[in-house]
């Protein structure tokens, strides 16, 4: 079985597309195998996505965007901002840059980096969103939380979402550590969405 989280998946490509309305607003998205959720936006991201709090002139970033649905939504609340995503997943960040065209979006790009690794040095942004790659494993998604921090700007904010049987509990303690103020912004469906943010 091969993860979403490969940088160079390997199995045959199977595009289709799908619409799906998201704040409000209907997007089209092209998917492919090899990606996250690729049937449909997955529960989590769409909580995310309808919780997170994006002001217009943010610059936003977007850990393991997959196809790219939340950095997508990010770039239409700052219309004057800009989104960088990033996936190590080659296809998918291919599929990415083309749902941003698809869709016509044009203050936002994808780029294949593992983790912050391809973000520009002294790069900041007011908002980081990752739904974190679970299956990675704990090490990884909690290296996430702590390498966010280099990329914001005092008093940006990292935004999470995790469930509460994949590790919600650890993570939340683990942003607590981290973070000089964490906040449940939502529960539902045994899913969590924090807020944690940089002093």
């Amino acid at each position: 079985m091969e993860h979403y989280y490969t940088n160079q998946p390997g199995a045959d490509s199977k595009e289709q597309s799908f619409t799906f309305t998201l704040r409000g607003r209907e997007f089209r998205f092209v998917t492919d195998r090899s990606v996250f959720s690729k049937n449909r936006i997955d529960f989590g991201s769409v909580l995310l996505i309808e919780t997170m709090e994006i002001k217009d002139g943010m610059d936003v970033l977007d850990v393991g965007c997959g196809y790219g649905p939340i950095g997508m939504s990010a770039a239409t609340l700052t219309s004057s901002g800009n989104v960088l995503m990033l996936d190590v997943n080659e296809r998918a960040v291919s599929l990415a840059n083309r749902n941003l065209q698809l869709n016509e979006i044009s203050n936002a790009e994808a780029i294949v980096s593992d983790r912050f690794s391809a973000v520009p040095v002294g790069k900041k942004f007011h908002v980081i969103l990752t739904n974190p790659p679970i299956r990675a494993g704990k090490q990884i998604v909690h290296g996430i939380f702590e390498e966010a921090l280099a990329y914001l700007v005092p008093g940006g904010s990292l935004w999470v979402v995790i469930q509460k049987k994949q590790g919600a509990p650890s993570a939340l303690a683990k942003l607590q550590e981290l973070y000089s103020e964490v906040r449940e912004v939502a529960k539902k469906k045994g899913y969590f969405v924090f807020q944690a943010i940089k002093s």
